[in-house]
C-alpha cells in the first residue's frame, strides 16, 4: 500500500465510449452492467484485498445539450464508491465526446474544460468537500493511442487519416485547460496521466536493406513521451504544459506492447524483447514522478501468469528505486469487445453470457492476494537510488 492509494494492486472497470468504425458507439460500462452493479462490483474487489479502482464518467450521456450537464449516469457510482469505502481515479474521457463536437475545434477544449470541472464539483461536493478524500483524474485515456486509432488510421471517431500529430495537440490541449479548470475547484486533486508504453525494434535485414529504417524506429519509440512532453511543457509550449501539470505517470503495457517494425510482436522470451522494469526505469530517470500500471492483464488462463510477471517486475523496479505506487489490472471485469463484442474473458469478476451475474474468480483473486503479500515483504533496503532528470521541476 503506498500514501498515495488504498490498495496497491486496484481494478480497472472498461469504459470506453468511443465509435467504432462503422459508426457504432460503444458503451462499455452499460453493455456489462456496472451501472446497475457498481457497489456490488466494488465489493466482490474488496475481497481480493483490492480498494482502488479506475473507473469512468460517460460524457456523451450526461452533455447531451451544450452547457446542461445531466448527472443521472454518474451519481450511482460516485455514492457506490462512497458507500463502499473504494477510492477511484475517475476518467473523465475515455475516447467518447456528445454527439455533434468536433474535436479539432476551439469548441472542444473549452467544453472539456468546462464539463471537466462541473464532473470536479460534483465530486467534491458529494464526497465531503476538504474534509473527503482527495481525488483522483485522468483526464483523457490514452492521448497517444487515440491519435493513433483515431487520427491515422480511422477505427475509432473522429474517423481520420495522416491527423494523428492534430490530434494529439488537440487532446493535450483539452488535457491542460482540464487540470487547470479541476484545481480551481480542489487544489488538492491529483492526477493519472496514462498513456501505453511500447518497445519496436527493426529486423536485421531490414536494417541492411533499407536506409534510415533505424531513424524510423527510433522516432517511433520515442512518440511514446510525446503527450507526457507536451503536458509537462518541455514541448510545444503554446498548448500550455508546465511542470506541475504532469503527476503521476500512468503505464499502460499488454503482452502485445512489443514488435518488430512492420513485423511480429516480441512478447517475453523474443530476442528483441526489452523487460518491463528498464522500461519504467526509463521513465523515472526521464520524468522523476511517481509510476502505477495503470493498465495490464491478460485474458482466461495467461492471466495468473501474467500477473506474476508483471509483479516481477516491478519488484526489479522498486529495487532500483523507481516509485511504482500500484497495478491495475485490467479490464478487472469481463467486456464486450470493442471491434466485435465477443465476451472478454479477462476478468477477476466473472460475468455471465448475459452480462448479469457475477462472480469472482478465484484462482486469479488468490495470485492477486499472495503477489500483494510479495510487494509487502518487499525490503527496501535492498533499493538502489536512480537520479531522475529533473530538468524542470
Amino acid at each position: 500500500m503506498s500514501a498515495e492509494f488504498k490498495s496497491f494492486f486496484m481494478g480497472g472497470f472498461e469504459c470506453a465510449t468511443h465509435r467504432r468504425r462503422d459508426g457504432l458507439r460503444m458503451d462499455v460500462i452499460a453493455k456489462g452492467q456496472h451501472d446497475r452493479n457498481a457497489e456490488a462490483d466494488y465489493r466482490m474487489l474488496q475481497r481480493a484485498g483490492i480498494g482502488t479502482v479506475r473507473d469512468g464518467l460517460r460524457w456523451h450521456l450526461i452533455e447531451t445539450t451544450p452547457g446542461a450537464y445531466d448527472w443521472t449516469s454518474f451519481l450511482p457510482l460516485l455514492d457506490a464508491a462512497a458507500a463502499s469505502g473504494t477510492q477511484v481515479i475517475w476518467d473523465l474521457c475515455h475516447w467518447g465526446v456528445p454527439d455533434g463536437l468536433d474535436v479539432f475545434s476551439g469548441e472542444f477544449v473549452t467544453r472539456f474544460a468546462t464539463f471537466a470541472e462541473a464532473a470536479a464539483r460534483q465530486v467534491f461536493e458529494r464526497t465531503g468537500g476538504f474534509d473527503g478524500p482527495v481525488p483522483f483524474y485522468c483526464p483523457i485515456n490514452e492521448i497517444s493511442f487515440w491519435a493513433w486509432v483515431g487520427g491515422d488510421v480511422q477505427a475509432f471517431w473522429p474517423h481520420r487519416e495522416g491527423q494523428g500529430p492534430a490530434l494529439k495537440r488537440q487532446l493535450v490541449r483539452a488535457s491542460v485547460l482540464a487540470i487547470q479548470a479541476i484545481r480551481r475547484v480542489d487544489p488538492r486533486a491529483r492526477f493519472v496521466q496514462a498513456e501505453p508504453i511500447i518497445h519496436i525494434v527493426a529486423d536485421e535485414e531490414d536494417l541492411e536493406q533499407t536506409p534510415g529504417i533505424a531513424g524510423d524506429v527510433a522516432r517511433h519509440n520515442a512518440s511514446q513521451f510525446e503527450a507526457w512532453d507536451m503536458l509537462r511543457g518541455d514541448l510545444a509550449g503554446e498548448l500550455g504544459g508546465a511542470t506541475e501539470l504532469l503527476d503521476v505517470i500512468g503505464v499502460n503495457y499488454y503482452w502485445n506492447n512489443q514488435w518488430v517494425h512492420d513485423g511480429e510482436r516480441t512478447p517475453l522470451g523474443h530476442p528483441g524483447h526489452r523487460p518491463l522494469h528498464l522500461m519504467l526505469e526509463e521513465l523515472w530517470r526521464r520524468y522523476g514522478r511517481p509510476i502505477v500500471i495503470t493498465e495490464t492483464g491478460a485474458e482466461a488462463e495467461a492471466a495468473n501468469g501474467w500477473i506474476g510477471y508483471i509483479a516481477a517486475e516491478v519488484r526489479q523496479a522498486q529495487r532500483a528505486g523507481v516509485p511504482v505506487l500500484g497495478v491495475c489490472l485490467y479490464p478487472v471485469m469481463d467486456y464486450p469487445g470493442w471491434d466485435d463484442e465477443r465476451h472478454c474473458p479477462c476478468g477477476l469478476i466473472e460475468v455471465a453470457e448475459d452480462w448479469g451475474a457475477r462472480t469472482l474468480r478465484n484462482d486469479l483473486a488468490a495470485e492477486v492476494v499472495l503477489q500483494a503479500s510479495m510487494m509487502a515483504r518487499a525490503v527496501d533496503g535492498e533499493a538502489t537510488s536512480i537520479q531522475p532528470a529533473l530538468s524542470k521541476r
